[in-house]
This record gives structure tokens, sequence and C-alpha cells, in this order.
């Protein structure tokens, strides 16, 4: 049985690095993914995650488990898990979506002045997904190289 589950996050402050903590986090769910048909959405913006799985149930709770114990991830908060006949986010084995003025004013609709998809029902989920597949798929900048071998340095 396929199902989809979704749920809300806050980003441990405690890490440096947030492009490369997404980076990360995208490059592992696109590979995992990709392996095991798992679809889905990560949306990213005011220290919060939201993100929405696709598959086979037991592929999928089992990887929610390890998200909840994931160090990136802070007051991880199941928002709703229902069986599903298709995949809506079948095009991508983890579509990132950055900030966006569509999704910002959503929230705004929902009186939050900020990201806060820990407030989400059922009927603002739904509506919230819908605005997830409308919105651009994003790449994240590729990250330079450091240590001794590539250190920017440009010989003479």
């Amino acid at each position: 049985m396929n199902i989809r589950l979704c749920y809300a996050s806050k980003r441990n402050e405690n890490s440096d690095d947030l492009l490369q903590d997404l980076r990360d986090i995208l490059t592992e769910a696109r590979d995992f993914n990709t392996q095991h048909c798992i679809y889905g959405v990560l949306y990213y913006a005011d220290n919060a995650f939201f993100q929405c799985l696709e598959g086979e149930q037991q592929i999928v709770e089992s990887l929610f488990e390890k998200i909840k114990t994931d160090s990136r991830h802070l007051d991880v908060k199941h928002l709703n898990t229902h069986s599903i006949d298709q995949s809506s986010f079948n095009r991508w084995s983890m579509k990132y979506v950055q900030r966006n003025t569509n999704i910002e004013s959503f929230f705004l609709t929902l009186g939050e002045n900020s990201f806060n998809p820990s407030c989400l029902d059922h009927t603002s989920l739904d509506a919230f997904l819908s605005e997830l597949l409308l919105a651009e798929q994003t790449t994240l900048p590729i990250g330079k190289k450091v240590g001794m071998v590539n250190r920017g340095v440009n010989p003479f």
C-alpha cells in the first residue's frame, strides 16, 4: 500500500552552514528515494522544514523514523499520513522549493506572519500541497570546495 506522509520540523541552528545542510538532505533524499521509488517535496523557509513523502508504507514510515532522529531536525511534528492511489510528486525523487511569494501569501491567509508548517491542519495541508505542486523546482548553487588542494589560490 502506498501512503503520503507529511511532517514539519525546525532546523537545528547549531549547524553552521544552511546551504550545506540543504544540499546534504537533498542529495541523501534523492539517492535513497530513487532506489526505493519514494517521491516528494521539501520546502524550507524561516528556519522551518516541511516535507511530504510518498511511496510504499513500510519504507516511508521507516524513513520518517530515521528523520525524527536526524540532528538537522528539531521538534519534528507528524502532520498527516493517509493511503494514496497515485503519487502527486512522481516527477521528483525530492522536489525542492525555495522561498516563494505565493507560499508566503498562503501562510498570511492562515494568520501566520512567517512560514509555520506546524500550523497546517487537514484542509490547509491539502491546499498547501497544491501550492507546492505548482511552484518551481529550485536548484541549489554548487558549494565551493575547500581544503589544501582546493583553496582557491592561483599559481603565479
